[in-house]
């Protein structure tokens, strides 16, 4: 199963114990696959249709839950699941119920007024629309929301939990989707999956180690690389000097430094200044080599004719 699966798996076993909650999630269903349906005899039928059987096993489980009704099911081929409410009653209860219009066809304000309810729903959208990321492969959550006005509804409703979510247009709609892994986190605890985010998270940690381990590696790579090239260069410069004039015409703390350089060329400078007498720190041992640099070059330009 796909991670995207195990997350809709758990959330199928997380019903809100408040009829409210219970309500704002099958709202969300419905603003995707609800229908209004007038019979020929004025009353009212609810009609669910959607290949998610994920989605259709939730709401026959929160119909019963919240509105104490047994919706009738049927399914048409391999992939459209239907599910109906055929009481003109319980029909009218449910309508009433997520105060569904024309005018606001997501969700009506007050059916989310409270935190628990925007949990709720936006558990239920992710159900209907959501796909997530194997976080293994990376960090990409999409709530598929269809036309604008209803990507910023839920780019609002997620924003109240201080999460950032961005909305983009494709050939199929507009689409509210996180690319941030600490911010798909939080999204998953908000909509109570909560060992779908232990996951997550175990994987985001040991990545971020991984990644960790990997910038020192890199690093100290670098460093070595940088220390191996410069020991070289000083090898170069110092035997130059040496073929040229001799140690003979230094100074007596340059031609102690070659000596040992060329004797130790693995050693680091910390550790050569230590075999000096007196010693001396890094420091000192970088400006003296520093020095037969120059030297070095000043006896190549000579050597050039400049």
């Amino acid at each position: 199963m796909s991670f995207a699966g195990e997350v809709k798996q758990e959330l199928l076993d997380h019903t809100g114990r408040t009829r409210h909650c219970q309500i704002a999630e099958l709202a969300a269903f419905f603003s995707y696959f609800g229908q209004v349906v007038l019979e020929e005899d004025g009353n009212y039928i609810l009609k669910f249709l959607t290949e998610n059987l994920t989605v259709w096993k939730k709401c026959y489980m929160l119909f019963k839950k919240a509105f104490h009704t047994v919706p009738d099911l049927s399914i048409r081929g391999h992939h459209q699941f239907l599910l109906y409410i055929l009481d003109d009653e319980d029909a009218m209860a449910f309508i009433k119920a997520i105060q569904v219009s024309d005018e606001d066809p997501l969700v009506a304000e007050p059916l989310v007024s409270r935190t628990c309810c925007k949990r709720a729903f936006l558990r239920g959208i992710f159900l209907a629309c959501g796909s997530i990321t194997d976080p293994n492969r990376g960090y990409h959550l999409e709530l598929a929301a269809g036309d604008r006005d209803c990507a910023i509804r839920i780019q609002e409703i997620i924003g109240v939990f201080e999460l950032e979510a961005k909305i983009i247009e494709r050939k199929s709609g507009y689409v509210v989707y996180m690319k941030e892994g600490a911010a798909i986190a939080d999204f998953l605890n908000v909509i109570g999956a909560h060992s779908a985010l232990m996951n997550f998270e175990n994987v985001r940690i040991l990545k971020e180690m991984r990644n960790s381990i990997n910038r020192q590696v890199n690093c100290e790579t670098a460093n070595i690389k940088k220390t191996v090239s410069a020991a070289a260069r000083q090898m170069e410069d110092i035997q130059y000097i040496h073929d040229r004039i001799g140690f003979g015409n230094l100074s007596e703390n340059l031609s102690q430094i070659a000596r040992l350089r060329l004797e130790n060329p693995e050693v680091t400078l910390k550790e050569l200044g230590e075999m000096l007498e007196p010693p001396i720190g890094k420091s000192g041992v970088n400006h003296r080599l520093r020095k037969l640099s120059e030297i070095a070059e000043e006896l190549r330009k000579k050597n050039q004719g400049f």
